[in-house]
């Protein structure tokens, strides 16, 4: 992750990665129930990232990702994004049917809806984290799905939301299935002024 993260001080990104770290445990735990396999986990890094650096994190602007999003509703109204690059979506694609990897081609109607499965479980489990260590309650939107270029994903996310904040709370995460890697990105992009009582719950000062 870029450099950007590693502004907040050793205590407060502890908080964030211990958030990242619970929720996607909890995510890949449910994961390796439904697919009867070992599901590994790397420790997810979290921080606070400037709305207008989240592309160069992920990636090129021309490269496709799958997108899941939900709106996130409650006392911290926010939009949640989950991305995932094209081979990583196709991969998990393939562990959910329990086919061979690089079986998975397209990415049709079948298979945005296994994406979209996943992403809601990954997504739950982290907020659900992020609600046990905050008290903060949150409640979420039925999973929307886009496949595009990354540019056109963000830029499409962020102009309907329209009223979130310049700063996105990201978490990185890299799971792996017989060695084979899969690796996502969380963004929570929040209403203004939502992210600083986010954060503050945690003892985090922006």
């Amino acid at each position: 992750m870029g450099k950007s993260l590693d502004s907040l001080d050793a205590f407060q990104l502890e908080a964030l990665r211990e958030i990242g770290n619970i929720g996607v445990g909890n995510a890949v735990t449910s994961l390796a129930e439904m697919l009867s396999k070992k599901v590994d986990m790397e420790v997810p890094r979290a921080g606070v990232l400037p709305l207008q650096e989240v592309m160069a994190l992920v990636g090129d602007e021309e490269d496709e990702f799958a997108c899941i999003q939900q709106i996130i509703e409650g006392e911290a109204p926010s939009l949640m994004i989950f991305l995932l690059e094209k081979e990583s979506a196709l991969y998990l694609v393939d562990m959910m049917m329990f086919k061979d990897k690089g079986s998975t081609q397209e990415l049709g109607e079948m298979e945005e809806s296994l994406l979209k499965e996943v992403g809601n479980i990954l997504s739950g489990s982290i907020l659900s984290a992020f609600s046990q260590m905050t008290g903060i309650t949150f409640s979420m939107s039925v999973p929307a799905y886009a496949y595009d270029m990354l540019g056109a994903v963000i830029s499409t996310a962020i102009v309907e939301g329209g009223y979130y904040a310049d700063k996105v709370l990201v978490v990185e995460t890299c799971f792996s299935e017989a060695s084979e890697e899969i690796r996502g990105y969380f963004f929570i992009l929040p209403q203004v002024d939502v992210l600083e009582k986010m954060l503050a719950s945690l003892g985090i000062n922006l």
